[in-house]
């Protein structure tokens, strides 16, 4: 996608904030969130990059799931490679599950926090990325009162530093879907995110 999709909740209903990255569309970054209600843009962060370059082809997955239907194949991100989610689609869980790929040394992060995370989102349905920081090559912020229950859920009680992925189920991402991220009603959603730092 040329756009940021960050997984944000507003307070009646679920919905997406759309970010500029350097897209095709003529449509500025504050057109795009400004019809949108409730809609919150993350921060772009200067402190870091998120890397861009593929793990090797070699590399061995950190989380093998097998789902309702389908299944994942999860390699975290490193400090100079992405991470990898391979998906035999169509991928479905009955049950969000968490998983920690890298454990790290840092605070636990609260419910309530901002965090800066770096994150690629991959669609179950059809194992499309739709949205991803890695791609990017930037990291964002973002209150994680504000994400979907199931960022949320991958993110709180974990330290500074991991590495985590997560396989949602519909409820936790987007129960009536999301067409701008090409998210159908009833899509599970895996994530696999690095998680760089707590703000506030």
């Amino acid at each position: 996608m040329s756009s940021s999709v960050v997984l944000v909740a507003g307070a009646a209903a679920l919905s997406l904030a759309l970010a500029g990255c350097g897209g095709s569309g003529s449509e500025t970054a504050s057109s795009k969130t400004s019809s949108l209600s409730d809609a919150i843009v993350p921060t772009v962060t200067e402190a870091s990059t998120c890397p861009t370059a593929a793990p090797a082809l070699d590399a061995a997955p950190q989380w093998k799931l097998a789902g309702a239907t389908g299944s994942v194949e999860v390699i975290g991100s490193t400090d100079n490679t992405a991470p990898r989610v391979t998906v035999q689609a169509p991928f479905s869980v009955t049950e969000t599950q968490v998983q920690t790929l890298v454990p790290g040394d840092g605070p636990v992060v609260a419910d309530t926090a901002t965090v800066s995370v770096c994150y690629e989102g991959v669609n179950g349905r059809d194992g499309n990325v739709f949205d991803s920081a890695y791609q990017r090559g930037a990291p964002v912020e973002f209150p994680l009162t504000n994400v979907v229950p199931g960022f949320q859920k991958a993110i709180a009680g974990q330290k500074i530093g991991s590495t985590v992925a997560v396989a949602m189920v519909p409820a936790d991402g987007y129960p009536q879907g999301e067409p701008r991220a090409g998210i159908q009603k009833g899509d599970s959603l895996i994530f696999a995110i690095k998680i760089l730092d707590v703000t506030g």
